[in-house]
Order: structure tokens, then C-alpha cells, then sequence
């Protein structure tokens, strides 16, 4: 890494960077499992470049990264340097402040990847440091870090998860052959990549339309998952049958039926019925953005919108689309075949290409949205 002299970085040791990737690699050993809370890597390095400690946050009401990481490096800490990938808290939640944790230690330097949007802390951690003689240096690995924790900052910053819009299509640009008709189109290769993608985020969320066509499962499936998968069906009309395969798979996580109130008022026995099976069924007065809000109630920071093609629509007519997944399998389906979004385009403008790969017989896209939101 270069440093661009008269930046913000300017002045740092060459190693610091090596020391940051140490602890974004850290906080990305946790994706998945820290919701409600953010992820977070921490490194301490003694004065003559030694790691000393170095851990992570696994998971809400667990300690801290830096915890983890001046626990390790016990009295080796004093006179060190902690690089962590988020500004340390200053306040009393589930667990005590990292500041006074890092104090106690003799942290004579702080080097933090980003401040913590949270209102809370919010520079707070940063002035309380330097009031007690911390040298603190702030933006190192920002980038990366705020893309590991894309979903926290969504929160914070906009009030609902980060959504990500997943599909797969044919050559000819359709997701299923026919209106109604159960079509698997994706490969080996690429179904493990999907899962490892649910395995990446807080729920995944489908329409009422793709519980009743596919009637799928929507667990994590080849590869391993610490926390449990939220599984979200946005049911406006309640037509979610009590017999779904879904509900079969409420021991890996809730399934939250999000509904209309007319449809709830109107069916007491369905909503009994799916509530007796083990959903949690969930009139809501509004629109998706609504819908978005009483998720994050819910501790659901990124949401993986799988389908089905009208609730693809929503969501974009909607600009609740924050990145795109989009797996393309060597098939032309025809002109019987159902467009993606009903044919609405995705504007060339409005993405940011970061991926394109293979996964077996398919190719796998995917992109960054940028759009007023």
C-alpha cells in the first residue's frame, strides 16, 4: 500500500497496512453470526513489531474484538499499538466499554479502520483515547471495512437491512419456463456458491408466488453456518399454505410471513394455522420500505432477496436493491419463457460490475447498485 503524502495517512509505518489486513481478516471470520452487532477484527502489535494478541467479535452479548484480542496479549499490551477495524466503544451495552479496556491495557496507539456510525459512539471512542494520550490514527482499510459491514451501515444510516437481489437466468434473459412452471436452470457448482452466499447474510427473503411454485426449503445447505437463518415470505395476500415445505425448518431459524392486515384480519384460521406450524406471521400497514423497518427490529442486517420475479420488481421499482447476484446458465428458454423483472432492464448507470465468474456451466455476475435511494 502507498501513502499518499499530506493524507490523513501520512506518517504511518509501511506496516501498519499488513497489520490492518490481519485484522479485517479477523472480522471477516465472522460474517454471518455478529447481527445485530457489526463485525470486528482487532491485532495488538508490541512495540518491537511482535503480535501479541489478535481476535475477534463472534456474536451480540459476547466480547468484543479488542476484548479478545488485549485478553490474548495480557500485559504484552503495554506500550503496543491496536489496530482494529472499528472504532472501539465508548459506552455500556451488553458489555463495558473498549475504551476503558484499552486504557487499562497501556494502548499507547490506536489505528482504526473507520469511525462507528453508531450515534452512541459516533467519534466519541476516538476523543475519549486522545484525551487519555492515545495517539489515534483513523481510515487505514476503510474501504474494506465498511464493505464487511455493509449491512450494520445500512442500518444505521438509512434505518433497513442491506438488501442484495439474487436470481438466475437462461441466455435469453428468463427465470423460469413458463408462468408457474418449477424450473431449475443453475448447476452443481453454482447452487454451492448460493449457499454459501445464504450462509453469508441474516435472512433470505421470497414471494408468496415461490412458496407455492418451487416450495423450497431455504436452509444452508454444503457448508457451515453458526447462527441461525431467518427466512422471510412477503405474503401481502396470506397465501402461504401451514403445509410448506419451509415450515418443516423452523429449527434452522424463524420463518417470518410478512403479511397485509386486510389478508390477517380476514383469515384468523390461516394466520392460527401458520403460527401453529411455526411461523411468525406479521400484519404490516405498508410498502416493502415498511416491511424493511420491522426486520431490523428483528436484528436482520442483510436480507438476500432470492424471489421470486414480482418481488425481484418491488424491490427494484422500488430502489431497495442495494447489490445484484445474477447467475446466467447456458439455456434459452423461448418466448414462452418468464422475463426477469417482467423484461425491466437493469440501467447500465446504476451498476458497479465487481465479479464475474464461473461456476461450473454458468457464469456468475455480480455488481454494486448506485442510485438515489
Amino acid at each position: 500500500m502507498s501513502l499518499r503524502r499530506g493524507s490523513p495517512l501520512d506518517g504511518l509505518r509501511v506496516t501498519d497496512a499488513a497489520w490492518m489486513r490481519r485484522a479485517l481478516f479477523h472480522a471477516g471470520r465472522a460474517i454471518g453470526n455478529t447481527s445485530p452487532n457489526p463485525m470486528v477484527g482487532a491485532v495488538v502489535v508490541s512495540s518491537d513489531g511482535l503480535v501479541v494478541g489478535e481476535g475477534r467479535h463472534h456474536r451480540a452479548g459476547e466480547p468484543h474484538a479488542e476484548v479478545h484480542a488485549l485478553d490474548e496479549a495480557g500485559a504484552a499490551a503495554r506500550g503496543a499499538t491496536l489496530y482494529v477495524t472499528l472504532e472501539p466503544c465508548c459506552h455500556t451495552g451488553r458489555t463495558g466499554p473498549c475504551t476503558r479496556r484499552i486504557l487499562d491495557a497501556g494502548v499507547v496507539r490506536v489505528v482504526a479502520a473507520m469511525p462507528d456510525p453508531n450515534r452512541l459512539v459516533s467519534g466519541r471512542g476516538f476523543e475519549q483515547l486522545r484525551a487519555h494520550g492515545v495517539s489515534v490514527d483513523i481510515g487505514l482499510g476503510r474501504q474494506q471495512a465498511e464493505r464487511l459491514n455493509r449491512g450494520f451501515l445500512s442500518v444505521q444510516s438509512r434505518g433497513r437491512p442491506f438488501v442484495m437481489l439474487k436470481a438466475a437466468t437462461s441466455l435469453d434473459g428468463c427465470i423460469a419456463a413458463a408462468v408457474g412452471r418449477r424450473t431449475n436452470l443453475t448447476s452443481t457448482e453454482a447452487n454451492r456458491r448460493t449457499h454459501l452466499l445464504r450462509a453469508s447474510v441474516d435472512a433470505i427473503g421470497v414471494g408468496s408466488g415461490t412458496i407455492l411454485v418451487d416450495d423450497p426449503l431455504l436452509t444452508v445447505r454444503e457448508c457451515h453456518r453458526v447462527s441461525r437463518l431467518a427466512r422471510v415470505v412477503f405474503d401481502r395476500r396470506l397465501r402461504t399454505p401451514p403445509h410448506a415445505r419451509l415450515l418443516s425448518t423452523v429449527d434452522h431459524g424463524p420463518v417470518i410471513i410478512l403479511t397485509g392486515e386486510t389478508a390477517a384480519t380476514a383469515a384468523p384460521a390461516r394466520v392460527r394455522a401458520l403460527e401453529e406450524a411455526g411461523a411468525e406471521v406479521v400484519p404490516t400497514p405498508g410498502d416493502l420500505r415498511a416491511s424493511l423497518t420491522l426486520l431490523v427490529a428483528r436484528g436482520i442486517l442483510t436480507l438476500l432477496v432470492e424471489g421470486g420475479g414480482a418481488l425481484h420488481d418491488a424491490f427494484w421499482a422500488m430502489g431497495l436493491v442495494d447489490e445484484v447476484h445474477l447467475v446466467v446458465a447456458p439455456v434459452v428458454l423461448g418466448s414462452a419463457g418468464v422475463p426477469l423483472m417482467g423484461g425491466r432492464p437493469f440501467p447500465r448507470a446504476a451498476l458497479d460490475l465487481t465479479l464475474v465468474e464461473p461456476r461450473g456451466p454458468d457464469t456468475w455476475i455480480e455488481a454494486d447498485v448506485y442510485r438515489a435511494r
